[in-house]
C-alpha cells in the first residue's frame, strides 16, 4: 500500500500551519521567556514611565525645567545599578498600565497603587511608599465631618486612579466624577460641582494649603478610606527584571540609603514634614 501525494500542495500546508503554531506562540502567555532586564542592558537605557505631574512624587522644577522627586529618584538607583542612563517617559495616570504592557517603557514608577484588579495585569516590586486614602470637602460644609456622609453625593477624583475606584469602593451610592488630572478634580470641588475631592493624603494637604486664606478653604476628612501601598509596575513574567528592582529597593531600605531620599522630598528637608511610618518589604495583598 503506498500513499500520493502533491507536493507542492503539501509543502504549501506545512508551511502555513508552522506559520499558524508560530503566530499562536507569541500571543499565548509564557509561549517564550521574556527578558527585559537583558534588553535594557543590551539597548543602554532604562526608560522609566511617570507622571511628572504629581509634586513631590515626579514634577518639573520650576528653575532647571527638569522633571524630579522622590519616584525620580528610585528611577535613578535602578539605572545607575544596571550601568545605564535613565530615560524618564511622562505618561498619563489612565495610561500607566497600558504603557507598561506594550512594552513602550521598562517600568512605571507614577503614583501606582497596589489594588487586586491591577496585580492581575501587572506585577508589582516591593513597596516603596504607602499612601492614605482620603477626602477633601469645603470647610462651609459643617455637615461633612466624615467620608460616610458623602453617601449618594458627588466627588471628584482623576481618571484611572485608585482614588476613583476607592471612592465608588468605600462610599456607598457615591457618584464618582472623573477628571483628566488633580487640578482639575480640584477645582471642581471648589466651583461647587463636586461635594468632595478623594486623593492621597498628601495630594490633599498640597491643595489645603492651598486654598487657605482663600475664598473656598478646605477640611480633610478622617478618617481614611483605605491605606494604599505603592509599587514600581513591571510586566508581567518579568521575573528576572522585577528581582533586580527588589533588590536595589531592598538594598535602599537595609543600607539606610532610602531616608535621605525620603526626607528630601517628604520628610524633613521638605515642606511636607512627614514621618517615614513603612519601610520598603513585599506589599501585602
Amino acid at each position: 500500500m503506498f500513499f500520493s501525494f502533491n507536493k507542492g500542495k503539501t509543502m504549501k500546508k506545512i508551511l502555513s500551519v508552522s506559520g499558524a503554531v508560530l503566530a499562536l506562540a507569541t500571543v499565548l502567555p509564557g509561549a517564550a521567556q521574556a527578558d527585559q532586564l537583558q534588553d535594557i542592558k543590551s539597548r543602554g537605557k532604562f526608560i522609566c514611565g511617570t507622571l511628572g505631574t504629581a509634586e513631590p512624587f515626579s514634577f518639573q522644577d520650576s528653575k532647571t525645567r527638569a522633571v524630579v522627586g522622590y519616584e525620580v529618584d528610585l528611577c535613578k538607583k535602578i539605572a545607575d545599578s544596571l550601568g545605564v542612563p535613565m530615560e524618564l517617559k511622562l505618561i498619563a495616570v489612565e495610561a500607566r498600565i497600558p504603557e507598561l504592557v506594550a512594552g513602550r517603557v521598562d517600568v512605571v514608577a507614577a503614583n501606582l497603587g497596589w489594588s487586586p484588579a491591577r496585580a492581575e495585569q501587572i506585577d508589582f516590586s516591593h513597596q516603596h511608599f504607602v499612601s492614605p486614602q482620603k477626602v477633601l470637602a469645603r470647610e462651609a460644609d459643617a455637615g461633612l465631618t466624615s467620608p460616610a456622609d458623602l453617601r449618594g453625593k458627588r466627588v471628584s477624583a482623576t481618571a484611572g486612579s485608585s482614588s476613583e475606584q476607592g471612592a465608588r469602593t468605600h462610599i456607598p451610592d457615591v457618584n464618582a466624577i472623573s477628571f483628566k488630572d488633580p487640578p482639575s478634580a480640584f477645582m471642581a470641588l471648589q466651583q461647587r460641582k463636586v461635594d468632595g475631592f478623594v486623593a492621597s493624603e498628601l495630594m490633599l494637604a498640597k491643595f489645603r494649603t492651598q486654598a487657605a486664606g482663600g475664598p473656598v478653604p478646605v477640611k480633610i476628612l478622617e478618617p481614611a478610606l483605605f491605606i494604599e501601598p505603592w509599587g514600581v509596575g513591571v510586566r508581567k513574567g518579568e521575573k528576572a527584571l522585577l528581582d533586580h528592582v527588589n533588590k536595589v529597593l531592598d538594598g535602599l531600605q537595609a543600607s539606610g540609603e532610602i531616608d535621605p531620599i525620603f526626607n528630601k522630598w517628604l520628610g524633613s528637608d521638605s515642606p511636607y514634614k512627614m514621618k517615614r511610618d513603612f519601610k520598603i518589604e513585599a506589599i501585602k495583598g
